[in-house]
């Protein structure tokens, strides 16, 4: 199917009432929860996970494609009005964009933030609907081989770009490795770490687990902080920037677009490393880089361009390789396999509708976040003041819900409630809970793919070093994890995420 074949067809599926309803609805909570600090896309994903179930595969994964790129622009609302970036990627714009609001510059903050994600957006759409069937067509031609080091080079890399230590970060992808055994052996039959209990013949089901850790966990963490939400909240007066203000962020918004779409496709922090790299771009660049940090217009463009881009991209290995790149993205990955969807190469052939639907309602959804947050800036901005102890019965109420509709199970929501405290511990601990998603969903395929090369190659575990897509991905595996040993790669990544804790 060509280029506007794909389209016309996208415009068919996402333009229908219902698919475009549950555009704006997930935009909508996207936003809403992201304006309130601590409760991400990947918390909300999780909590409303079990309640897509029942709709039609391209109508659940549009609204919750909304959630997560709404849920990134909603970030930047708290980050400018009370400087509590809504996720980590917003912590950036806390920098120049606090400042400016605290000059009485709340609008002209917020504009360039909702244009920048706009043109960054409509860009990284563009770019999914040109790139993913050229990079699903040159993934058709991988084998087990080229998979397996392709999953190895994602777990790798998301140890070495999550938070924390390294270490921690191996522990965690090693502990969703283990929790991801659990169940029967597909090829054998025999049953792995039950402990002879019927409830866990089937394995753990990674939404029971997503939603206790960060769903229950955040609300423990934010009960605890609860404290740091009672900030004042800046006046918005003008959402108009001056012909200054556009002549100083046009360009700073081409970059930032630029690096997002590039950087959204690494599989760990692609959208947390683009904000940074944006904004590092930009004050290095800058005639001026001494207003950075003090209410710099471009200080706000070019991040916030850059993590929409960014958001948008990161569904390309998603969806054309079935590998995901993120926490989020894996939620994406389990949400298509309940539907009975395999995601990978062959989902432009066997589901067109559902790709370029998805990739259509995007544009929507852009032209959704444009024409809805800033009007309703005012709406946001109570939302933040609302005491967060009414609200967390409410997020435990529908959670517990939802997990217990999966399999009408009470042993899920003990599951959950489990996971919901290590979750905690894990924060508390410093430990980065994404890796251990990525695990989750990412172990059992290592395993089968690792197993499907054996058979074919009758033991001989040479085959990964005679393929060369996966040679040279092994090789970068290993180049990634000696970089660890350079003290100048260590300094970096240590400063990169001092400031983004």
């Amino acid at each position: 199917m060509d280029f506007f074949s794909g389209i016309l067809l996208g415009l068919q599926t996402a333009s229908t009432f219902t698919n475009f309803a549950y555009c704006f609805a997930g935009v909508l909570l996207g936003t809403a929860v992201g304006v309130l600090p601590g409760l991400g896309p990947i918390a909300t994903i999780s909590m409303l996970l079990p309640f897509t179930f029942g709709l039609p595969v391209d109508t659940a994964m549009i609204m919750l494609a909304g959630i997560f790129y709404g849920s990134q622009y909603g970030g930047s609302t708290t980050a400018i009005l009370m400087n509590l970036p809504g996720e980590a990627s917003s912590v950036v714009t806390t920098l120049d964009g606090h400042e400016m609001a605290k000059q009485g510059k709340a609008g002209r903050a917020l504009a360039a933030a909702a244009i920048g994600s706009f043109f960054a957006g409509t860009v990284g759409t563009l770019f999914i609907a040109i790139a993913g069937p050229i990079l699903a067509s040159f993934a058709l031609t991988f084998g087990p081989a080229e998979y397996f080091s392709l999953i190895v080079l994602g777990l790798v890399t998301s140890m070495v770009l999550t938070s924390g230590s390294l270490l921690t970060g191996f522990g965690m992808v090693l502990l969703g490795m283990l929790l991801g055994m659990i169940g029967t052996d597909v090829n054998s039959g025999a049953a792995r770490y039950t402990f002879d209990s019927p409830n866990l013949m089937d394995g753990l089901n990674f939404v029971v687990i997503a939603t206790g850790i960060f769903g229950l966990g955040d609300v423990l963490a934010n009960l605890e902080n609860e404290h740091s939400r009672g900030a004042s909240i800046a006046k918005v007066s003008s959402l108009f920037p001056t012909r200054e203000d556009w002549k100083r962020m046009f360009a700073p918004i081409l970059r930032g677009t630029g690096l997002g779409v590039l950087l959204g496709v690494l599989p760990g922090a692609g959208l947390l490393l683009a904000s940074f790299s944006a904004y590092a771009l930009e004050k290095k660049m800058s005639r001026t880089p001494q207003e950075f940090g003090k209410g710099a217009i471009e200080g706000v463009a070019a991040p916030e361009a850059a993590n929409n881009a960014a958001a948008q991209t990161a569904f390309i290995p998603m969806l054309t390789l079935g590998l995901p790149g993120t926490a989020t993205m894996a939620l994406m990955i389990g949400a298509l396999v309940v539907q009975g969807v395999q995601p990978g190469p062959d989902i432009l052939t066997q589901q067109p509708a559902l790709f370029w639907g998805l990739i259509v309602s995007m544009w929507f959804g852009n032209m959704l976040l444009l024409a809805l947050n800033l009007p309703l800036v005012g709406m946001w901005a109570k939302l933040i003041s609302v005491p967060y102890h009414l609200l967390f019965p409410l997020i435990c109420v529908f959670t517990a819900i939802g997990v217990y509709s999966i399999n009408n199970s009470s042993f899920d929501v003990m599951v959950m409630a489990l996971f919901g405290v290590l979750g905690y511990v894990f924060r508390k601990a410093g430990a980065e809970p994404a890796p251990l998603i990525l695990a989750l969903i990412l172990g059992p395929m290592a395993e089968e793919y690792l197993r499907r090369t054996l058979l074919i190659s009758h033991g001989d575990a040479s085959v990964f070093a005679t393929h060369p897509v996966s040679l040279v991905t092994l090789l970068v595996s290993a180049a990634l994890l000696l970089s660890i040993v350079l003290p100048s790669f260590r300094r970096v990544r240590a400063e990169g995420l001092q400031e983004a804790d």
